[in-house]
């Protein structure tokens, strides 16, 4: 007998809608918008694999499709740490105070959400980056999404957001530098036995209701200026903290 019932799934299928039609249109955010929701649905440990082998799916589509607007030497410079979070997450799991973290996340990126939210009114540009700085971001995105299953993610945003790129190209690279963490990521959990036939079932049916989520919020994306778009990140990144606060 299948274990989730019909009204699960549909239940679950809505907060996946909303989570990638917010995916669509800022290129992040999936996890954080649709966890907190699904714990009140699905056990953590079943929420967090099925939502990580949605996003893979979803990278793979997108870093095959977008690939031409991907910056390949962004990406170069994010992969490495990245591999190195994934792993030193993973690692570290058992040994650190996550409640601890997560909340420091959270509060760094509620104050940096609004730092950006003033700028944006009183029109001033958010400042460039470094190049240099791709190490911390990518490590600490990596690290603290392979430790909570998300959260991580506007870490990576922020730099590649202070870097300038549009956000065709913004997506783009973001999708296959975590179509990249996702792999390792799935390869965790699917060692861990966390992929039960119910939950990889669960996730090829929303495939679809995914698909139409993530399409739904490029259409909005597509006819909304820079600075609207700017505006957007720090409302996501603003929800995002909070979230891990509350989380």
């Amino acid at each position: 007998m299948f274990e989730f019932s019909a009204s699960t799934i549909a239940q679950i299928g809505a907060v996946v809608f909303v989570a990638y039609i917010v995916r669509g249109m800022s290129g992040f955010g999936t996890s954080l918008v649709a966890i907190p929701i699904l714990v009140f649905i699905l056990p953590l440990h079943t929420a967090v694999p099925l939502m990580t082998l949605i996003g893979l799916s979803v990278t793979v589509i997108l870093g095959i499709r977008d690939r031409q607007h991907v910056r390949w030497d962004e990406m170069l410079r994010l992969l490495p740490p990245t591999l190195i979070g994934v792993f030193a997450g993973i690692y570290l799991f058992t040994a650190l105070d996550a409640r601890l973290m997560q909340r420091l996340l959270g509060g760094f990126i509620v104050i940096y959400a609004v730092y950006m939210i003033g700028s944006q009114f009183i029109s001033t540009q958010v400042k460039a980056c470094s190049s240099r700085w791709a190490w911390p971001a990518g490590f600490g995105s990596a690290f603290v999404d392979s430790m909570f299953g998300g959260g991580g993610g506007p870490l990576v945003v922020i730099y590649m957001l202070r870097r300038g790129y549009d956000p065709v190209t913004f997506r783009s690279t973001l999708a296959v530098l975590w179509l990249v963490e996702l792999v390792v990521r799935v390869g965790g959990y699917a060692v861990g036995g966390y992929y039960r036939w119910a939950v990889v079932l669960t996730a090829i049916l929303l495939l679809p209701v995914m698909w139409l989520g993530n399409r739904t919020g490029e259409a909005i994306s597509r006819r909304m200026s820079q600075r609207a778009f700017a505006r957007l990140i720090a409302v996501v990144l603003f929800a995002s903290g909070v979230s891990l606060l509350l989380k």
